[in-house]
């Protein structure tokens, strides 16, 4: 009996004749544990790609980012990561509220390599580790059900050029996001960023921010 093949999985490797593949790959790769290699690679990630599930059942990914370390493994079954000022949609962290279960891609570009991470998140606004986050907002916990590693052939090779200048870091202050300057969005910005708009460098069109889009300056 599979752990996580259902009849369709099944179908597909039957007509592709790798149900043997399937089942050696669950035996030799899926845990339940994380293991010291992959403990290693996740704390070492500058973002990762989260999937949750919206109230509708539609699975959604979104892309998190943050300094080197940022997720943190605490136990061999436990992982927790900030959740930063954003676009104010908190989407993602509604859709766990929700539904914890969620689903987590860390991967590495430069030496092509991925692990996959399933489990089910918890967050908290008062989590005692919110103080090790500069600038969070909330932490979530994410509780391990299964990790393992995928073939990364088909990864292809980037190079790191330099870490996002929107990452907190507590040597210097945080820009302001750009879309936080465009002038459709002044009167409904949250208390925080009412005015901040001026200080760096006037408020904008939309059509301009998608200028700084294009020139890759968002």
């Amino acid at each position: 009996m599979s752990d996580i093949y259902g009849e369709h999985h099944r179908e597909l490797q039957d007509e592709f004749d790798t149900r043997r593949l399937a089942d050696r790959i669950e035996e030799s790769i899926i845990a339940d544990k994380i293991g010291d290699q992959d403990k290693l690679f996740i704390e070492s990630r500058e973002y990762f790609f989260l999937s949750t599930v919206d109230p509708s059942g539609q699975p959604t990914v979104s892309f998190k980012g943050g300094p080197k370390g940022f997720v943190k493994v605490l136990d061999e079954t436990t992982i927790a990561f900030p959740s930063y000022d954003g676009n104010g949609m908190f989407y993602s962290m509604g859709n766990l509220k929700a539904k914890p279960e969620i689903g987590i891609l860390f991967i590495d570009f430069e030496n092509p390599h991925r692990v996959r991470f399933h489990g089910t998140a918890t967050i908290d606004a008062v989590d005692p580790m919110l103080t090790q986050f500069h600038e969070a907002e909330l932490v979530v916990r994410v509780n391990l059900s299964k990790i393992w590693i995928n073939c990364p052939r088909y990864i292809p090779k980037f190079k790191r050029v330099e870490a996002s200048r929107y990452v907190p870091d507590p040597a210097c202050e945080t820009p302001l996001a750009g879309w936080k300057r465009i002038d459709a969005m002044q009167d409904v910005l949250p208390k925080r960023d009412v005015g901040r708009a001026d200080a760096a460098g006037g408020v904008i069109s939309m059509e301009q921010w998608v200028g700084m889009l294009n020139d890759g300056d968002g």
